[in-house]
């Protein structure tokens, strides 16, 4: 299926990750100015632009998908999985971190081998619930310690290919297309790798302002959009086809006045896309997949204690977004799988700046009605000096493992030839049940 893709906006800007010296791939985009829209709409793309830009492709409706919503939660910058859910029956953990290991009197729902960090309090009920779970030892094979090298991989997932599409695309494109919001990405102008090719998706920083930027009153609006409709309307029919959805979905959006937004969510834009997503989940929009970033885990130095600290910040500000998410879908959670992922973990043992290196294997986190929670799964591969990879805990599991058992349990997928060519899964781990 051919769709039309918007250009990418000028004024890119990027921020330098401290102690790594590269540039934030979650760094934002600028807005575009009217010179700007009508340039890319020269080009051959319609770009609908808020506070942030926004882009969308064609998609027709179509039923029958009765899987879950996959939430792909992208923790980038490479989270340190062992401070989220530590392994505090592993005397090693202690002795490679002497300032930055979280006191096991500190741990919540310890069960002698693992415990979560006190900033997962507002998880807690749905750990005991059996809702959320874990995987710790999760990465990929021949794994770079570059981020943009690592996400990039991870979100193709095709190594020894010349794929160069995203296992979220390829996923999509073994299912019939089912309108503008089948797939959304809530991360700002730039859409993630994962979403990458010919399938449709919906991008997006919020709700809130979704629409034309320029017109500055509804008489302007309705103006622009007649303005729009017609231009599209003399251009070749797969440009005229992408103004025409994108001008539907901005209509879409404007309509959500009843849905009203869920509450608990904390400030700043994870709490807020979260916000967004679940609200468009509630309104039946028909979202299958969406990808959500929440980046700055890139913790060289400073890491800090279970008491307080960058850890301490950013671990409270995921689990309480979270757990708000949860609660503001309610039954609803039952037909939906928020899985973390992050290019790479860090190191098993602490530099000398109180902070983590970039490492290999990783924890991921599932939550969902789905979710055989309330425990840790898989093989975790331990911390000592010969069960390391370079220093670095070890992959013991191969990530997509854990995305093809959600894809097969939830999801409805046969078989993941197409999603994860050259790949067999060994479906053995149990983190799903199967719907």
């Amino acid at each position: 299926m051919s769709s039309a893709r918007s250009s990418t906006p000028t004024g890119t800007s990027s921020t330098v990750v401290a102690g790594c010296g590269c540039p934030d791939a979650g760094s934002g985009l600028g807005g575009l100015s009217r010179r700007s829209l009508l340039k890319a709409l020269g080009a051959g793309a319609m770009t609908l632009v808020a506070t942030e830009a926004v882009h969308t492709q064609v998609a027709f409706a179509a039923p029958g998908y009765t899987g879950d919503v996959l939430v792909v939660l992208s923790l980038r910058g490479g989270m340190d999985g062992l401070s989220a859910v530590v392994p505090a029956g592993d005397p090693d953990y202690y002795r490679l971190r002497p300032s930055i290991a979280v006191p096991q009197s500190s741990l919540l729902g310890l069960d002698g081998t693992f415990g979560l960090h006190p900033a997962m309090a507002p998880l807690l009920p749905l750990w005991k619930a059996g809702r959320l779970g874990a995987v710790h030892g999760v990465g990929m094979p021949g794994a770079s310690r570059s981020h943009f090298a690592a996400m990039e991989d991870m979100e193709r997932a095709a190594p020894g290919t010349s794929l160069r599409t995203g296992w979220l695309d390829r996923t999509l494109g073994t299912r019939a297309a089912a309108g503008t919001f089948q797939a959304v990405s809530m991360t700002g102008a730039q859409t993630p790798s994962s979403l990458a090719g010919p399938s449709p998706e919906l991008t997006m920083r919020r709700l809130e302002g979704f629409g034309l930027a320029g017109p500055w009153d509804d008489a302007e609006r309705t103006r622009w959009t007649k303005a729009f409709t017609a231009l599209h309307a003399e251009g070749p029919p797969t440009v005229a086809e992408a103004g025409r959805t994108a001008l539907a979905a901005a209509a879409t959006v404007a309509g959500l006045g009843s849905v009203a937004a869920g509450s608990g969510y904390p400030e700043g834009d994870l709490g807020a896309s979260l916000r967004d997503l679940a609200r468009m989940i509630r309104a039946g929009l028909g979202v299958q997949v969406a990808a959500v970033d929440y980046g700055d885990w890139d913790m060289h130095a400073g890491l800090g204690s279970a008491g307080g600290g960058w850890m301490k910040s950013k671990l409270t500000e995921l689990a309480t977004a979270l757990a708000a998410f949860d609660a503001d879908l309610g039954p609803r959670m039952s037909g939906v799988t928020v899985l973390t992922l992050s290019e790479f973990g860090r190191r098993a043992g602490e530099n000398g700046s109180g902070g983590l290196d970039h490492g290999h294997g990783n924890l991921v986190l599932a939550l969902g009605g789905g979710v055989v929670g309330g425990r840790v799964h898989g093989t975790y591969p331990g911390l000592s000096a010969a069960a390391l990879d370079d220093g670095a805990v070890a992959a013991a599991t191969d990530y997509r493992d854990v995305i093809g058992e959600v894809l097969q349990k939830r999801c409805g997928a046969g078989s993941l030839a197409e999603v994860f060519p050259g790949f067999s899964s060994t479906g053995a781990l149990g983190v799903f049940r199967s719907r």
